[in-house]
């Protein structure tokens, strides 16, 4: 049979079929033209072009990609987890202050406030109506002069009696505080600048003592530079502790990060000594998170060890075929046959023959490399049956079956597929071509029928037909690759194919079965 899709012109990359565009309906199929003069082959291909356009998006190649710059994922780790430190260290180190430091100020008010107690109940009123104090202050410093701790008691129309410590000066108090009830005598805390040389702490409260009406208030105030020490001393500690806390953490966050990403290192060093030793698996045991990854890297590498293998097996299978040929041509050439043309003629459509075959084969195998595909079934074969219509256009094909089914599979590689079982059903049938595209819905492959009705293949040829340059009819133009290239192009994206009688046109039915997308 001949092929509609089988080339010997190696194939370039092509930019994306635009939107709404179907793709080449029989690609590259010029197997059949040139030397044994079947130039309908290559009419198909010419009809496809012509029939979808030249649309299509641009592509960049390999080296007109924008480069694209390499982050290190210990660095962009260390910045993380180093700007995570300082935030936190920040924010607590802040509010770590500020309680500490309330503490430290409490603590300093809650001293006055005792002191002004123990002042309050030990004065009384003497008989002149004035305070005296039946003991004395405990702390010495109220007797030493600009000690920095100072007392203070006024009232009525009494001269203030200041502490020792005051000397020739004395406090400006606020006085008691009016209210509904008369005054209050709850102690008041409060800062004041009255003193030039110092910023005092005042703690003052207003009570009238048993055997007077006078309101007396009495006041304690020390200077704040003796909780201003304190609090700088507490912030002084709080940056040093969490400076050298931070730096600690962020040492240790780049250790660790050094013996986290050692199993990295390990993969790495693994990989150098594939290339170094001819060993083609990592067996060094890893840790479970980079097991995953180790596990892909072997099946890369299986997955490129079975490519080449592939490429061996084609390289040595296509030599082998050219062989002969080459050997025939070479005696004739030698013993100056007569019949040397006809016999250069005969040998070089054989090579013909097996050079399309293997470029199709290699094909499909690097298209299948890129990646999941996803093809839609019923595109390719609308363009495919356009195509072929004007080729035979004495001819009818119909399409039936579902409108959205999808096979893993590259458009380019399904329109090769349908193209040489369409023109062949069309070639050698009796005019009518019918396909049904997936047969069987709940079925995980997706089965399409090609019928046809004509003589059909009798039972014994059907495996020879598949072999390459089989024919049965040679009546009519053609390689003899068209079912050996859908066969070996199905079988590489794990489909397969068969062939049977069709029930409804009599002739051959061809099922093609694809694996779901």
């Amino acid at each position: 049979m001949a092929s509609v899709t089988a080339s010997t012109t190696p194939q370039t990359h092509r930019a994306p079929d635009a939107p709404g565009q179907p793709q080449a309906a029989v690609d590259g199929a010029n197997a059949a033209s040139g030397a044994d003069g079947t130039g309908t082959d290559a009419a198909v291909t010419d009809m496809a072009v012509t029939d979808l356009g030249r649309g299509g998006d641009h592509v960049h190649s390999p080296d007109q990609m924008p480069p694209v710059g390499r982050a290190s994922l210990a660095r962009r780790m260390g910045l993380i987890a180093t700007a995570w430190i300082i935030v936190l260290l920040l924010g607590g180190g802040i509010a770590l202050e500020r309680t500490l430091t309330a503490q430290v100020e409490g603590n300093f008010d809650e001293r006055l406030g005792y002191q002004l107690t123990a002042m309050i109940t030990s004065a009384e009123v003497d008989p002149m109506g004035e305070v005296r104090f039946e003991r004395s202050l405990g702390d010495q410093r109220f007797l030493e002069p600009n000690s920095g701790l100072y007392w203070q008691i006024s009232g009525g129309g009494y001269e203030p009696w200041p502490s020792r410590s005051l000397w020739d000066r004395t406090l400006e108090l606020r006085g008691p505080r009016e209210t509904a009830q008369g005054f209050s005598s709850e102690v008041m805390i409060y800062d004041s600048d009255q003193f030039a040389d110092e910023t005092l702490r005042i703690a003052e409260r207003t009570v009238v003592l048993p055997g007077s009406d006078t309101r007396w208030t009495f006041a304690v105030a020390s200077a704040k530079s003796e909780v201003d020490d304190q609090m700088s001393m507490v912030r002084s500690i709080l940056i040093w502790s969490f400076a050298a806390l931070g730096i600690g953490l962020i040492v240790m966050v780049f250790l660790q990060i050094r013996y986290g990403l050692s199993p990295l290192r390990r993969v790495r060093a693994a990989i150098q000594k594939l290339r170094t030793t001819g060993e083609n698996r990592i067996t060094e045991p890893l840790p479970a998170e980079v097991q995953p990854l180790v596990e892909e890297v072997n099946a890369l590498l299986e997955h490129t060890e079975r490519q080449a293998e592939e490429a061996r097996t084609h390289a040595g299978n296509l030599a082998h075929a050219l062989k002969t040929p080459l050997t025939v041509l070479t005696n004739a050439a030698t013993a100056r046959a007569t019949d040397l043309s006809d016999t250069v003629f005969r040998e070089s459509r054989t090579m013909q023959r097996h050079v399309d075959h293997h470029l199709a084969r290699a094909r499909a195998v690097g298209r299948r490399a890129v990646g999941q595909a996803r093809t839609n079934v019923r595109d390719s074969a609308e363009a495919v049956r356009r195509a072929v219509e004007r080729l035979y256009p004495e001819g009818r094909m119909d399409i039936a079956g579902k409108k959205d089914s999808l096979v893993a599979i590259e458009r380019q590689d399904l329109d090769e597929i349908l193209g040489n079982l369409i023109e062949n059903a069309a070639k050698y049938g009796g005019g009518s071509v019918f396909v049904t595209i997936d047969v069987e819905p709940d079925s995980p492959m997706c089965l399409i029928w090609v019928e046809d009705d004509g003589p059909g293949i009798p039972e014994t040829e059907q495996d020879r037909i598949f072999d390459r340059g089989a024919r049965l009819d040679t009546g009519k133009p053609g390689t003899g690759l068209g079912l050996a290239i859908v066969r070996d192009v199905a079988e590489i994206y794990g489909g397969s194919v068969g062939l049977d009688e069709s029930e409804d046109l009599g002739g051959l039915l061809v099922e093609l079965r694809l694996p779901r997308a």
